[in-house]
């Protein structure tokens, strides 16, 4: 299915000069570019209106469905400036499908990804002077659809409104990449068996943020969860996957089971290393074996990764009773090589082997 966007023109698009000092130093998720997409779903007519329009504020009634039951998903995913000027996408097949998947578990319409693909190519064509030439800048898009029916009751939403907005950025973390420290925590939980732990919902971002707050009294920048039954095993950050990497050069992150995100830089960066004959496990991880592995040096470095934030070392993680240091506490070698190598593909520094990029301007 394929559906013909309607242009209309933003009639005040914010001014060269104005959007020049913004893009200097963006930051991350606070500059906004002119135009949106937007399509609408009703139930029995499908997918129907597709335009790009002005960015401005949607319309909600107080009694629209996704305030008071949550029928939310969302994507995140980026257009990089190419050395001759153009811009290209990052595997935007890949948030499409994900994002298909999303709408399933939360008994949503799915979007054909047809749909998907032509809208944040539309967006990313018609915005293209947002997007940064900056070192690690990027045009972050944010894909998102929400219940839109006017009613009060328990059941999946018959109208919804997708849209694409989109936002220049800089690095994600304020002064550029360093080491995180993480606190594990025993008190909250990210996902449990059968819940929505691979949807890219609202809730799973919300249910987390209490935790975050307990890892920032801890001293910590980041909260890692352990699984609902046991407590025991590593699952993923509040919004970013996670790698270990031991003496002998194998890497392991924890397998994805319907109660982890299936990250595309995950699987990205499972991938780039394959291509360079490293073992790639994807296995339970205990966090008492953490723990032992990074006291005797078997576990030398260990990182984050997610769309926003790419890759990002951990030197550090804290829990009841235990504060360890990973390899040095600072960026792995490792680490540095993975983050390399994934944004010289994506910035059109390096050859596209899997062909991951999709030029769009």
């Amino acid at each position: 299915m394929s559906l013909t966007f309607e242009f209309q023109p933003n009639a005040a698009p914010l001014a060269t000069g104005e959007r020049d000092a913004l893009l200097a130093d963006p930051g991350f998720g606070r500059v906004f570019t002119d135009h949106m997409a937007v399509v609408r779903y009703t139930e029995g007519q499908g997918w129907h209106s597709a335009r790009i329009q002005a960015r401005e504020p949607i319309a909600t009634d107080p009694a629209s469905s996704v305030l008071h039951y949550a029928q939310e998903i969302f994507e995140g995913l980026k257009a990089y400036r190419q050395p001759d000027g153009g811009v290209a996408l990052f595997r935007p097949d890949a948030n499409a499908r994900r994002l298909r998947q999303s709408a399933k578990r939360m008994a949503m319409p799915e979007l054909p990804e047809e749909v998907f693909i032509d809208s944040v190519r539309a967006l990313v064509r018609t915005d293209r002077d947002w997007v940064p030439s900056i070192p690690n800048g990027a045009l972050y898009l944010r894909p998102f659809v929400f219940a839109s029916e006017v009613f009060l009751g328990v059941k999946p939403s018959s109208e919804y409104i997708y849209a694409v907005i989109a936002s220049a950025v800089g690095s994600y973390w304020k002064g550029g990449v360093k080491a995180i420290s993480l606190w594990a925590s025993q008190s909250y939980t990210r996902a449990a068996p059968g819940g929505t732990g691979a949807a890219k919902c609202g809730g799973n971002y919300a249910a987390s943020l209490i935790a975050l707050a307990e890892a920032g009294r801890q001293g910590c920048e980041q909260v890692v969860f352990l699984d609902a039954v046991e407590r025991r095993w590593v699952e993923e950050l509040g919004g970013m996957n996670i790698f270990f990497v031991f003496a002998d050069g194998t890497l392991r992150t924890p397998p994805l089971g319907g109660t982890i995100l299936a990250g595309i830089t995950r699987d990205s960066l499972i991938r780039l290393a394959r291509d360079q004959g490293l073992t790639v496990e994807e296995a339970p991880y205990g966090i008492d074996q953490w723990q032992e592995d990074a006291k005797s040096g078997r576990l030398v470095e260990a990182f984050a990764c997610g769309t926003a934030a790419v890759v990002t070392p951990i030197g550090r993680v804290k829990g009841e009773g235990f504060d360890v240091t990973i390899g040095t506490g600072g960026t792995g070698q490792l680490t540095e090589s993975l983050r390399r190598q994934l944004t010289d593909i994506q910035f059109g520094r390096a050859p596209d082997p899997h062909g991951w990029m999709m030029r769009v301007a």
